[in-house]
């Protein structure tokens, strides 16, 4: 028998096997626009590629008002939305960007950290101070809002051009927490006045603030996301964060699945992840976002946070109060004081 004639047959038994064999379906891609520091969030999104190993994951990570602008530009749309500018989040979902979730744990949500089924806060993040270790050489490091002002007066020439706090103009969740500031304390002005007497240095991230405060171009930090300062106190013992002592705003991150979501079963997926037990027991062990669910144990939670801090905490609230922030007329008038007070020269 020629060679060839030989192994025909084991030719075709292999075909047969390989045509028998079960094809594996490729993964459900998964589109995650976010305004969320991959480094901070990379344990959540490991433990949810763990237990979805069909999803294929694509998270990026952006800046709040381009993850807003993604909502409305993009084609095709993202399947989830995550960002930490609030009020630009609930205006998206007002204008019927979002698709509702109708899940038992979305049911089981506090009524608020969400909006309609539809719009969702899972983290519970206190906004802090921050100032480099040997600021306490110079001067008495602050622990609250008066403390802060009191050193923009009596320290102006020292902190010339030291100190640094979000752009309002620059930064969605910077505009944000400005307001809130506004609406909790009335000497809120003047500390706009008094960081624009040192020349305050504005920035659109925690992230460059934080930069700056370990390589000593500024020496004190104003309104930064918690979450970030902390894993960057772990790995730069020069910056030390504080969480204001008269009080502390908490800001959430809002995640929903939009309405034209390529792959809704994913999206599905991945926000009753963020929700549920799971995912919430990785914020709480494993990230400074501090989970939001009252069974969750762990050193980030917002029943701990509660008892470290007091009941001084002020949640910004989701609800429809946010869509006033994005007013174009309020915006316009909040920024054109605050330009008026950061500029003033008395």
């Amino acid at each position: 028998m020629t060679p060839w004639r030989t192994g025909l047959p084991l030719i075709l038994l292999a075909l047969l096997l390989v045509g028998a064999a079960p094809l594996r379906a490729a993964p459900t891609p998964l589109v995650v626009e976010a305004a969320l520091d991959r480094e901070v969030v990379a344990p959540l999104l490991e433990a949810f590629r763990a237990a979805h190993p069909e999803i294929a994951l694509d998270f990026r990570d952006r800046t709040t008002l381009e993850v807003d602008g993604r909502v409305a530009e993009a084609d095709p749309a993202p399947d989830v939305v995550i960002s930490s500018a609030m009020p630009w989040q609930m205006a998206r979902v007002n204008q019927g960007y979002a698709r509702r979730l109708d899940s038992p744990t979305a049911r089981r949500w506090p009524a608020w950290a969400k909006w309609r089924d539809e719009v969702f806060g899972f983290t519970f993040e206190p906004i802090v101070m921050a100032y480099r270790l040997d600021l306490s050489r110079h001067m008495t490091p602050p622990q609250t809002h008066a403390d802060l002002h009191t050193l923009l007066t009596t320290e102006r020439d020292t902190l010339e051009g030291k100190v640094t706090t979000y752009s309002p103009l620059e930064s969605g969740v910077g505009y944000t927490l400005h307001q809130q500031d506004a609406r909790y304390t009335p000497r809120f002005w003047d500390l706009v006045a008094g960081m624009g007497r040192v020349n305050a240095r504005l920035e659109g991230s925690t992230r460059a603030m934080l930069e700056g405060l370990s390589d000593g171009r500024y020496w004190l930090g104003y309104n930064l996301l918690g979450s970030y300062a902390m894993v960057w106190a772990q790995e730069h013992p020069e910056v030390i964060v504080q969480v204001p002592k008269d009080y502390s705003l908490v800001m959430m991150r809002m995640a929903f699945i939009h309405r034209d979501a390529p792959h809704p079963a994913a999206a599905e997926a991945f926000v009753d992840f963020l929700l549920g037990r799971e995912g919430q027991r990785v914020l709480a062990g494993q990230t400074p976002l501090f989970s939001v669910r009252p069974d969750i144990v762990g050193p980030f939670t917002a029943a701990r946070l509660r008892d470290q801090v007091g009941e001084r905490l002020f949640p910004i609230p989701l609800n429809a109060s946010l869509l006033a922030f994005v007013d174009p007329q309020r915006r316009a008038a909040f920024l054109e004081r605050w330009r008026r007070e950061f500029s003033r020269a008395d």
